[in-house]
């Protein structure tokens, strides 16, 4: 009798084997000449060399399809087990509506024109700038573009990036150290990747440098290449943290950079970096600029009516 041992890789064991175990049931019923034994992170299998052969190969086919979709059920597990290839049970992202498909195999599409005008521009730049007021998706559609090109292994990393800049909040007395003070600026950015990326495996990634989460300041003196670059809330750079930044880009690196020219944090007479690069750049071939409006705002429906009342105020100072 011989033995095959396939170990997960950045899967979690518990969400791939299932609730008590219940996926690999299924896959013992559906080789009842083998024996299947999972523990810890490893499935382990024992039997003919043929039946095993045919077991690694139908496990690759499940282990992909849960890289990709982060879910697995009786259904997909029946239909992949049975399955000649992975264009029989895989969902169709032809539409390019589907980004990426998140925890719990959530679907994250973009959901409006202009968001899907920025997924098409970042596959035609390396370097995009997405304008548009608060609620819009444009830093949510950014990090699941990046998530799909790690997938896609497409780049190495993901690196996201924010100016540590004070919304009328002294950091000074903020409590904790260095990393404590800034990770409250860098919330929205973990908040979007927990909806994408499992927990123990986003986890893995910022412990190995997979992903890296880091205020605007780290960024000087690094090349960043192999690497889908977001700078978000890009209008609180100054002129010179803005031209630090564009000037990190590496080999086969993109970069996208996310702001609202309404809500700049800067001091007075301070000049916003993103409004002077989107005015220095918009002639330049291969930066794409897409402007997102008040149709695109997907928070809740007072989100809009905020931004219109406020416009109103601005407009008339």
């Amino acid at each position: 009798m011989n033995e095959i041992i396939i170990e997960l890789e950045e899967i979690t064991p518990k969400e791939f084997f299932g609730a008590e175990n219940t996926n690999i049931e299924l896959l013992k019923k559906h080789f009842p000449k083998l024996k299947i034994v999972a523990r810890g992170n490893k499935v382990k299998a024992f039997g003919d060399d043929e039946l095993l052969e045919e077991f690694n190969r139908r496990m690759k086919m499940l282990l992909d399809h849960f890289s990709k979709y982060n879910k697995l059920d009786e259904n997909v597990i029946e239909r992949v087990l049975t399955s000649q290839s992975s264009d029989d049970y895989s969902t169709s992202e032809s539409s390019g509506t589907v980004i990426v498909h998140g925890v719990g195999g959530k679907l994250i599409k973009a959901q409006t024109a202009n968001q899907r005008k920025l997924v098409e521009s970042m596959r035609k730049n390396d370097m995009v700038f997405a304008i548009g007021p608060a609620g819009t998706g444009k830093t949510y559609t950014g990090v699941a573009l990046a998530v799909q090109a790690l997938k896609n292994k497409e780049v190495k990393r993901i690196i996201l990036t924010r100016p540590a800049v004070e919304a009328g909040e002294n950091l000074g007395f903020l409590p904790g150290d260095l990393k404590e003070k800034l990770d409250p600026y860098m919330q929205p950015l973990y908040d979007a990747l927990r909806d994408m990326i499992p927990a123990e495996k986003l986890a893995m990634y910022i412990e190995n440098g997979t992903i890296q989460i880091a205020p605007l300041a780290f960024m000087r003196g690094r090349t960043l290449d192999n690497a889908f670059v977001i700078l978000d809330e890009g209008q609180n750079t100054t002129h010179n943290q803005m031209k630090m930044f564009l000037t990190r880009m590496g080999k086969n690196a993109k970069f996208l950079l996310t702001g609202d020219p309404g809500q700049i944090d800067l001091p007075r007479r301070t000049i916003s970096g993103l409004k002077e690069a989107l005015l220095i750049l918009r002639n330049v071939e291969g930066v794409g600029m897409i402007f997102l409006d008040d149709k695109d705002v997907i928070r809740h429906r007072l989100v809009k009516k905020v931004i219109e009342a406020y416009k109103s105020i601005e407009h008339e100072d």
